[in-house]
Parts: structure tokens; sequence; C-alpha cells
């Protein structure tokens, strides 16, 4: 998020425009980086012995190696745009409020003076 938003505020200056546009490249990544582990969790949950009682994986590696080499790279993709839509948002929502409260902090700039008021008393 840093980086995309650090690149876009030099494009396009210090803006909500590229505030968003950052949470909407950092949406997409998380969503292409951890859909192929959801996709071979789905795969585990949804498996089902065959007639002999022999469930199809082993365990996720096995999982991972047996899509890979059927069905190839590209399977573990499938159903992106659905769950772009679904993981995106709420990438977007939880960087832009962390953003959001760091800026806070950094403007918010009163420190707590307690040494102050207790020797006063």
């Amino acid at each position: 998020y840093s980086e995309a938003k650090q690149k876009l505020e030099h494009q396009f200056g210090v803006n909500a425009t590229s505030k968003f546009g950052a949470s909407a490249i950092a949406g997409f990544f998380a969503s292409a980086l951890s859909l192929p582990f959801d996709f071979v969790k789905t795969r585990l949950q949804k498996q089902r012995p065959d007639a002999t009682g022999v469930l199809p994986y082993k365990g996720s590696i096995d999982c991972a190696g047996k899509v890979f080499a059927r069905e190839g790279p590209l399977a573990f993709y499938k159903g992106f745009s659905v769950y772009y839509f679904r993981i995106a948002p709420h990438a977007m929502i939880t960087l832009l409020i962390a953003d959001g409260l760091n800026t806070l902090a950094k403007t918010w700039n009163t420190p707590l003076q307690t040494s102050s008021v207790l020797a006063k008393q």
C-alpha cells in the first residue's frame, strides 16, 4: 500500500484519489496472493471419499501438486473476479482507515503531561 500510495501521490498529488487507488492496488495483490491458498483450502474442505473410502488429497501440499499437474497453474485462479470483489473491499477499507488513523496520530501532537500534573499536587 505504501509503495503504491507514494508512486500515485508523486503522479497525481496528495489526495483521496491516490489513497483510494493505492488501496485498490493493494487489494488486488492481496487477492492475487491469497487466492491459491483459499482455493486449496476449499478443495480440501469439499473433498469426498471415493467408493473405497479413500480421500483424493492427503493434505494441502498433495492437493496443490495434483491440481497443478492435472489442471495447470491457472486453476488456482478460477473465480478470481468474484474473489477480488469479496476480498479487495475489505483490504481497501482496512488500509484507508489505518492510513487515516496514522495521519490523525501524526497531526494530533499533544503529549500527555502527567509529570507536570503530578508535580503540582
